[in-house]
């Protein structure tokens, strides 16, 4: 793995990257609260055959915060994610992409289709907000609540705090958790910003995937979560409309939380393997 930072305007952009850049790629974008190294124990796995390539989101790790709730809205960070994919220098890709990111995976694509030659959703973009039993509002508060009260005496509290959003636990995972964290007058706080993710509230309320549905190509692969049961109708109704509106692949992975991709990295892996060729560039 190697890592690095590349300047955009006033912003600096933090890129994870593994395999050679003779392979083709694959473009990851993490979910809310989560950094590129979401995708390290799939990266790893896939490294001698593809080049996997994901970045730090803005306003999380050590990507540099947008500097207002409207540059969050997805006409303005699919723009901006295209600026990031022309800099590192990528022509065309496979989108992997996970919950928030999974959101902007489907603008961009409606926009910037003869980039992407097909898209992989991890338990994201098919949930609407216009369920949501609360108001914009609310979510937004709780969020900025959750995020900026999110504080550890040491990183051994920090890390285990994490360990419960996934079913099991590797070396690989605990580095991605300690990724999400930073040190700050000796107190371990979560990277991303309560502003932040309250922005990215915001802009999901305000841009719909649902209305995009009928721009998108056909056949995208979701693999969707099926803990907890408690969310499983809502899950059920919302992927269906996926599934018939956008002509989505939908794919239930059994025993998998949101973070299915930590939960069962085996499954993403075959459905990349089965999907995408390995030498086609």
């Amino acid at each position: 793995m190697k890592n690095y930072v590349i300047k955009l305007e006033n912003m600096n952009v933090h890129i994870s990257e593994w395999g050679s850049e003779t392979k083709p790629v694959i473009f990851c974008l993490h979910g809310l609260g989560s950094s590129s190294l979401s995708f390290i124990e799939i990266a790893e796995q896939l490294k001698s055959e593809y080049r996997v390539i994901a970045i730090d989101g803005p306003g999380h790790g050590k990507t540099t915060p947008f500097p207002d709730a409207a540059a969050y809205e997805m006409p303005n960070i699919i723009t901006w994610l295209n600026e990031v994919i022309k800099a590192i220098g990528i022509d065309q890709f496979y989108f992997l992409s996970h919950s928030w990111g999974s959101f902007v995976a489907l603008f961009y694509v409606t926009k910037y289709r003869e980039t992407v030659k097909d898209m992989i959703l991890i338990d994201g973009g098919y949930q609407t907000k216009r369920l949501w039993a609360g108001t914009m509002e609310e979510e937004m508060l709780e969020y900025k609540k959750d995020f900026d009260e999110c504080v550890f005496d040491s990183w051994e509290e920090f890390i285990d705090a994490e360990k419960p959003v996934t079913s099991r636990w590797s070396h690989y995972l605990k580095m991605a958790v300690k990724n999400l964290g930073v040190e700050e007058n000796g107190k371990i706080r979560w990277h991303a910003s309560g502003e932040t993710a309250a922005n990215i509230i915001r802009a999901m309320h305000l841009d719909e995937t649902e209305d995009i549905y009928a721009k998108l190509p056909k056949n995208i692969l979701l693999l969707r979560a099926t803990l907890p049961i408690t969310k499983e109708e809502l899950r059920r109704k919302t992927s269906e409309t996926f599934r018939n509106r956008a002509g989505g692949n939908v794919q239930q992975v059994q025993d998998a939380t949101h973070m299915l991709h930590w939960d069962h990295p085996a499954v993403v892996v075959d459905a990349i393997k089965s999907r995408w060729p390995k030498l086609d560039n």
